[in-house]
C-alpha cells in the first residue's frame, strides 16, 4: 500500500493504479486497460466515447466519462449527466454480478433520467425515451436472474 492517494504533479488527486475493464483496481505494475480522460469533454464527445466504452464492456469507464461531464456541466443538466452515469454504474454492477446493486442504479438513473425529460428538450439527439424503456427492461431483466451480459 502506498501512503495516501495518487496526486499529479500539482497535488490534484489522480487514480495512477491500473484498472481493470471493470473499473477494480490492479496492483501497482500490473497491466491496465487504458485510462480514460479525466476532464470533462465536450458533451457530444463525451456521449460518443462513453457509448463506445460500453460497447467495448467498459460501462465503469463510461460512468467516469460522464461524472466529470456532469460535475463540469451546467446545473440544469445535472439530472440528465448523473443519470446516465448512474446507469453505466448499474452495468457495471450487473457485469461484477452484483444484480441488487444493479437493479438499483438502473433504475435510480432511468428516474433521473425521466425527471430531467419532464421539464426538458432532448438534448445532443438522445432519445431519452428510448434509452428509459430499454434500461427499465434490462433490470427487469436482471431481477427475474437473466444473465448479467
Amino acid at each position: 500500500m502506498t501512503g495516501g492517494r495518487d496526486r499529479d504533479a500539482a497535488g490534484r488527486p489522480r487514480q495512477a493504479r491500473p484498472r481493470d475493464a471493470l473499473g477494480r483496481p490492479l496492483p501497482y505494475g500490473a497491466v491496465g486497460v487504458e485510462p480514460v480522460p479525466e476532464e470533462a469533454l465536450p458533451p457530444r464527445e463525451a456521449l460518443d466515447l462513453a457509448r463506445s466504452l460500453v460497447r467495448e464492456g467498459r460501462p465503469f469507464a463510461a460512468h467516469e466519462v460522464l461524472e466529470a461531464r456532469w460535475k463540469a456541466g451546467p446545473e440544469e443538466e445535472r439530472d440528465l449527466w448523473q443519470g446516465l452515469a448512474q446507469i453505466c454504474v448499474g452495468l457495471t454492477h450487473a457485469a461484477r454480478g452484483n444484480t441488487t446493486g444493479a437493479v438499483r442504479l438502473l433504475e435510480r438513473g432511468v428516474d433521473r433520467l425521466e425527471e430531467y425529460a419532464a421539464g426538458h428538450e432532448a438534448p445532443y439527439q438522445l432519445d431519452l425515451a428510448a434509452i428509459a424503456v430499454r434500461v427499465r427492461e434490462r433490470a427487469r431483466e436482471l431481477a427475474r436472474g437473466g444473465p448479467a451480459r
